[in-house]
């Protein structure tokens, strides 16, 4: 009887996610590559008693696209706010409910009533950040706070440059760039759009994941990526510089979430509370060098977070920046069109 209370205890602690319970058992995170803290994993191993495997994936698409093919034995994915509708429309996610967790008071104001999660009854923030511009200044010392530099290359980053391969942040900056609204429809501008990626893209080296490798080292002199990755860049080598495109730039969140068919969901909410703890959201950023939209944080952050330039906008080039929401279905069947076109 006296075993049978304890473990009661314990099952009733986890379902509300309250304290430091004990959650022996595993837990199966699927999660951007290079984008999970050793440490933070670590900590929560050894504080709830559960084995944790991170298995990386390279983009929301092959992240959405293993998940619906089912069989993945994953608990917890963690999607960019573009795609966060999709992942519930589809029934893919459970619903969780992080707004009645005991950390979720930690939570910043901004990131509380998302338009991708309204009131987070589903997911909880894990990093948000920009997708900019990063220069090695050994190859280039003009202005870098413009699209221009992926778009319209200066003749020294010619054939080394790297951009993102997602979707939606390189027709989102190229839109902008041409003075159009993102979702737009203007066949007019998407023409332009098209015919300008199509164009610049002959004078890219490559489209992949491996910028904190390869622009410190000079492999590539000029990135579109994420701010973050940059950020590790420059700590390594100085010379690289980090640029918001004052014609338009995304801004992007990703958040932590159970999926449905979830094996472990007791852990996968021991863990959703756990990252939403000011100290080990730091835990999160120190290592990937992203914010994270979790309050009281900052005291526990590197030094070399605080007032980062990847990190911390131009007054005036703050409000270039605009958040990468979910476009209507047809519109992305209309950009998947383009998109397939300048893969070709």
């Amino acid at each position: 009887m006296k075993w049978m209370s304890t473990t009661a205890i314990a099952t009733l602690t986890l379902l509300t996610v309250a304290g430091a319970a004990s959650a022996a058992g595993e837990l199966n995170i699927y999660n951007w590559g290079d984008y999970t803290s050793p440490e933070l994993i670590k900590k929560f191993e050894e504080q709830f008693d559960v084995k944790v495997t991170i298995t990386d994936y390279d983009s929301n698409d092959t992240a959405l696209a293993k998940v619906r093919a089912g069989g993945h034995g994953f608990d917890i994915v963690v999607p960019s706010a573009n795609y966060m509708p999709i992942w519930i429309n589809e029934g893919l996610l459970l619903e969780s409910r992080p707004d009645q967790m005991e950390n979720f008071k930690n939570v910043d104001a901004r990131w509380v009533d998302v338009a991708w999660d309204p009131g987070r009854h589903y997911s909880v923030p894990w990093q948000w950040g920009v997708t900019g511009i990063g220069v090695n200044t050994k190859f280039y010392k003009g202005d870098i706070n413009t699209s221009a530099i992926f778009l319209d290359p200066p003749e020294e980053l010619v054939g080394k440059l790297n951009v993102t391969p997602e979707m939606n942040d390189v027709l989102f900056a190229t839109i902008k760039y041409f003075g159009g609204s993102w979702c737009t429809t203007d066949k007019d501008l998407l023409r332009k759009v098209r015919d300008k990626l199509v164009e610049a893209k002959a004078k890219w080296l490559a489209m992949d994941y491996s910028v904190t490798d390869k622009l410190p080292t000079g492999d590539y002199a000029g990135v579109y990526y994420w701010n973050g990755a940059i950020m590790r860049s420059r700590l390594q080598n100085p010379e690289v510089k980090f640029g918001y495109p004052k014609e338009g730039y995304p801004v992007f969140m990703d958040s932590a979430a159970i999926l449905k068919d979830a094996k472990n969901v007791d852990n996968a909410k021991a863990f959703l509370n756990f990252i939403m703890a000011p100290e080990n959201a730091a835990m999160l950023s120190n290592f990937a060098k992203y914010a994270n939209g979790i309050k009281g944080s900052e005291e526990f952050m590197d030094a070399a977070m605080k007032d980062a330039p990847e990190l911390v906008a131009p007054p005036e080039l703050e409000k270039a920046g605009e958040f990468l929401l979910t476009c209507e279905p047809d519109v992305q069947q209309l950009y998947s069109k383009i998109w397939t076109e300048v893969q070709k």
